[in-house]
């Protein structure tokens, strides 16, 4: 089982307890003054199954495919189809909706206990979270799509649909969670993991030259020095929307912004704008989650991720990284549908690693030597339309 195989990138579910075992898991322990109680209360909801007996066994198996019993013998039967599973009590994750629900939990911050990522552990050393659902679950995958797998789901995972219903989610989660004031506010202070970290992890410059590294947003409207919110899946999820769902991406933006420009007003007034987007967002997973995302809409939406409208908002490195991730994603799910041979997709490598590369260190970052990098990596894709 890949979920056991300590060596594998997938098999880091089972080792999630254990990390907390090592050097920085300890560090991070110590620096948050936590006893056996604390490491429970704080790091189970996410390094180890809910109500497990053995926290050493990581996240099993039930962890995302739900409780077993009533389908456990069924799941390894000859002959038996993944419809009768479900109806077992299995849940679902080849709908993406519910596999982005199940993922963000852990890989974004959920409502349970032991759930929330805030800034204080982050501050310990935790790393940063970032949400990218098929690209997770890519390096996380435990099993291959054969024709076996074909024949019992009715056809491979479609990873640019997995892709873009992850970032509607992934909006929508963040929102609900800001919206609660227990998870917005610690003690006087906001809860800064909702905001972008490099808005106020930047270099200071005291010199007489005042040097100001920020960079203004035009997605964002708010004045330099305002703590904007992470907006690096609101921007992924407005370039896939202009593309399968045109009608509805200028009303997403418009609510965009409001949301931002409401947090200079008063708690009131960004809750309510906060839903207004949460909706917006909850639309377009629907429309995703039936979309085809046929072969000229996903070379369409790696173009609207480079274009000036939206590669402009990639002022702050969290944007910017999505934007990688989003393009090789895409590009890769080409290839899984067979819509792009895997030949001319690695010819491709050297300019897409070149983007990666730009930002590979969180305080190099420099925004318009990525544009350019991004830039040249989608028009070396766009040769294969």
């Amino acid at each position: 089982m890949r979920w056991q195989e300590d060596s594998s990138p997938s098999g880091a579910h089972s080792r999630a307890w254990r990390v907390i075992q090592e050097p920085r898991g300890q560090a991070i322990v110590r620096r948050m003054g936590l006893d056996a109680a604390g490491i429970q209360r704080e790091c189970a909801g996410c390094h180890a199954s809910p109500g497990s007996a053995r926290p050493s066994d990581g996240v099993d198996c039930e962890a995302c495919h739900g409780a077993s019993g009533g389908w456990l013998s069924s799941h390894y039967t000859v002959g038996a189809s993944h419809a009768r599973n479900v109806a077992q009590g299995m849940t679902d994750l080849t709908r993406p909706q519910v596999k982005a629900q199940v993922c963000l939990d852990c890989h974004f911050s959920g409502e349970a206990k032991g759930q929330f990522i805030a800034h204080r552990i982050m501050a310990a050393g935790h790393p940063r979270i970032s949400f990218e659902l098929d690209l997770f679950t890519t390096l996380q995958q435990h099993h291959d799509e054969d024709a076996d797998y074909v024949k019992r789901k009715g056809g491979k995972t479609n990873s640019m649909r997995m892709w873009a219903v992850g970032q509607a989610e992934a909006v929508k989660r963040s929102l609900e969670l800001f919206s609660q004031p227990a998870r917005a506010m610690d003690g006087i202070f906001p809860e800064f993991t909702f905001y972008d970290c490099h808005s106020c992890h930047r270099r200071i410059y005291d010199g007489e030259d005042g040097n100001v590294t920020a960079i203004r947003n035009p997605g964002r409207p708010v004045d330099l020095g305002t703590p904007p919110y992470n907006d690096e899946n609101m921007i992924m999820l407005l370039a896939a929307a202009r593309v399968i769902a045109p009608d509805a991406a200028a009303t997403f933006d418009a609510r965009a912004k409001a949301f931002h420009r409401a947090m200079l007003a008063n708690r009131g007034e960004t809750v309510a704008a906060a839903q207004a987007l949460r909706q917006s967002a909850d639309a377009l997973s629907a429309r995703f989650a039936s979309a085809s995302f046929t072969r000229e809409q996903t070379f369409a939406i790696m173009d609207s991720i480079a274009s000036d409208a939206i590669g402009e908002r990639f002022t702050d490195y969290e944007g910017a990284v999505q934007s990688v991730m989003a393009v090789d994603t895409l590009l890769n799910g080409l290839v899984n549908q067979g819509m792009v041979s895997p030949g001319s997709a690695s010819g491709l490598r050297v300019q897409i690693n070149q983007a990666y590369a730009a930002v590979r260190d969180p305080n190099g970052f420099q925004p318009l030597s990525f544009r350019r990098a991004l830039g040249s990596a989608v028009r070396s894709i766009r040769s294969l339309r």
